[in-house]
């Protein structure tokens, strides 16, 4: 018996759950449908993403739907147009038998006029964006103030990009004595807001503990040294020949150069974030879906619409700037029971981030090394040998087989099996036998001083003076993340943060010598002029601690000594760009046998955006964060 039919579903909606092949609800469900459908309340649930909180709240929504009244009786808000759009087509699956249903999509980068005409030729069930949802409220082109039932999905997430403006003005749209209910993976105070302010008596359920990490992942760390971040990264890979992945960056930026140097060294990789069309976004996922892609590198913001299964491992290439977006980052993986791993690449001074999500996630993360070159080789032995063991046989090849026979004959079983797995082994093992260890010993976890460790050697690094410090109220913390985006650099690019009373000291590469001139030098901090010098020393010299205006003695100063120099991930590659795979091979076959760079398989997916000059996708900060809770909220994306 279908435990379904146990829940109290209607039979329209019990041969819909058939056709979907669901046996057994989950525990949201099996939590929530029951109480929805008894009775008109206020709700709130509190469960994982993935653990199917679209069924929860759908099928007794569905129930309580008059499909003969072609009025909007239901607004269903989601945080990004992926998102909306994949409930849009669940909800229609599961009315595919209750006749007259009628459920529309409402999202930005589509045409308002065509989404007011789907409404005003009845819908009865919304699902909207925020962003979109108020600017048809403002044009007059909906009508939602007599709906009976408002949704809000994924609640945390809307309010951790910036929404939560929108969505007390949408609710305020609303009748009072409609039913609301609330789906989210965390419960923040903004979302508590949320429901004292529009809940009465909400029911609660809380599927494990809240704002709990889901038991079917794993969470793991390794600690590097920040320059080496791509390089775990790509070793991590090769250590898991069938990976099947989405590695988290912090801004647009970022996730198109990751993918690109992916791209360029043989992953089949593509770079999912806000800059790319929803062709071109549609183009991706579609890939990714059909495991053409192996690692998808995405922003948080454009991960949210991800909903596939199997993933077997999150990477959080970057850590988020708050501790609720690692718990759904890491859902994206061990979904629907099946087991999934969290990996953190992570630099000493990013330790203590590890201690706070582990209070938050109730979760332990076990400390592993980057494997060494001799122990990816001998995991890519064994995978290649038992790919050519599970290998089927098309009988096509009997017919060449006397000639095969003539070429090999001289060699024994053994000779045979060697050169086979060798020609692609020895790929792996000439270019590892080349590079050094990149673990970093000790991995012991500390708490941070004041000043940033100084676990970066300065060879090659460019110091500078720059005239603002503590009594700016600057710590290396913020100090860091102020010049990282007046800078628009990446965070590993900025190092070695050492803030005194007036002044404060930083390190960058040559390569962003210019830049850090030419910017900070025509930048006002409230209405004082920043003046940044190199520095020719480590910050040991004396320096006139109240001179706001940051002269130095004279003699203290050096040129710009640094050359600049070509560095970062290139954007003038000659190869094709057009959204689709690299010519010169099948993606599943061997590795790449004409790159230096790397030993990776041949294949991989190259988008068809350009990268972004600017611009971050980093949710605005909240309780909870790893960072200055002071910062003005970023504005709102739909």
């Amino acid at each position: 018996m279908n435990k379904f039919e146990q829940l109290g579903l209607n039979e329209s909606l019990l041969k819909a759950i058939l056709d979907l092949g669901f046996e057994n609800p989950s525990e949201v469900q099996e939590k929530a449908i029951p109480l929805l459908l008894e009775k008109d309340t206020d709700m709130v649930a509190l469960a994982q993403t993935g653990t199917g909180k679209t069924a929860a709240f759908g099928f007794p929504l569905i129930q309580k739907i008059d499909a003969d009244n072609r009025n909007t009786q239901a607004l269903v808000l989601s945080p990004t147009r992926e998102l909306c759009l994949q409930i849009t087509n669940e909800l229609k699956n599961y009315s595919k038998y209750e006749k007259g249903i009628n459920v529309v999509a409402v999202y930005g980068g589509a045409s308002i006029t065509e989404q007011a005409r789907e409404i005003k030729r009845g819908a009865q069930i919304i699902v909207a964006t925020p962003g979109r949802m108020q600017d048809m409220i403002n044009r007059g082109l909906v009508n939602i103030k007599n709906i009976d039932y408002c949704v809000l999905d994924e609640a945390d997430e809307m309010l951790n990009m910036g929404f939560y403006d929108d969505i007390v003005s949408i609710l305020s749209d609303t009748p009072d004595e409609k039913s609301t209910w609330l789906f989210s993976a965390t419960m923040p105070q903004e979302v508590a807001r949320i429901a004292k302010q529009f809940m009465s008596e909400p029911l609660e359920i809380t599927v494990g503990t809240k704002n709990s990490g889901s038991s079917t992942v794993s969470h793991e760390f390794y600690l590097v040294n920040a320059r080496d971040r791509y390089e775990a990264l790509k070793r991590l890979a090769d250590a898991n020949p069938d990976i099947f992945s989405v590695v988290f960056c912090r801004t647009k930026r970022d996730t198109q150069a990751i993918a690109e140097k992916l791209i360029e060294d043989g992953y089949s990789a593509a770079a999912l974030h806000g800059d790319l069309s929803q062709a071109q976004r549609d183009g991706v996922m579609k890939s990714f879906r059909g495991r053409q892609i192996q690692m998808l590198v995405a922003t948080d913001v454009a991960a949210r619409g991800i909903d596939v299964d199997n993933v077997t491992h999150v990477v959080n290439y970057q850590l988020p700037d708050e501790i609720e977006t690692y718990n759904h980052r890491s859902g994206r993986t061990g979904r629907a029971g099946k087991l999934g791993t969290s990996i953190v690449i992570v630099t000493k001074s990013e330790l203590r981030k590890i201690s706070s999500i582990e209070r938050i996630i109730k979760q332990k993360f076990e400390e592993k090394s980057i494997p060494s070159g001799i122990e990816i080789c001998e995991i890519q032995l064994l995978h290649l040998a038992n790919k050519i063991k599970d290998t089927e046989v098309d009988h096509e090849i009997d017919n060449y087989l006397p000639a095969i026979n003539n070429v090999l004959e001289d060699l024994s079983k053994e000779e045979l099996i060697k050169k086979m797995v060798s020609v692609e082994f020895n790929r792996f093992i000439t270019y590892y036998k080349k590079n050094r260890d990149i673990s970093v010993g000790g991995g012991e976890r500390r708490e941070r001083g004041d000043s940033e460790p100084r676990e970066f050697s300065n060879n090659g690094a460019v110091r500078y003076f720059v005239n603002i410090g503590s009594r700016d109220n600057f710590d290396w913390m913020s100090l860091k993340d102020y010049l990282k985006e007046t800078l628009d650099l990446g965070r590993d690019d900025i190092f070695k943060v050492d803030v005194k009373e007036g002044f404060s000291f930083f390190n960058t590469d040559p390569q962003h010598t210019d830049k850090v001139m030419d910017v900070l030098n025509n930048v006002q901090l409230e209405g004082r002029r920043i003046n940044v010098e190199i520095s020719k020393n480590d910050g040991g010299g004396r320096r006139d601690h109240n001179n706001r205006g940051g002269r130095r003695d004279s003699g203290r100063r050096e040129g710009n000594f640094a050359p600049r120099r070509e560095g970062g991930f290139r954007s003038d590659r000659n190869s094709s760009r057009d959204g689709g795979s690299r010519e010169g091979g099948s993606r599943d076959g061997g590795f790449r046998g004409d790159r230096n760079s790397s030993p990776r398989r041949e294949g991989g997916f190259r988008s068809s955006a350009p990268r972004s000059e600017g611009g971050s996708d980093r949710a605005p900060r909240r309780s909870e964060n790893f960072g200055d809770s002071s910062r003005p909220r970023r504005s709102r994306r739909d």
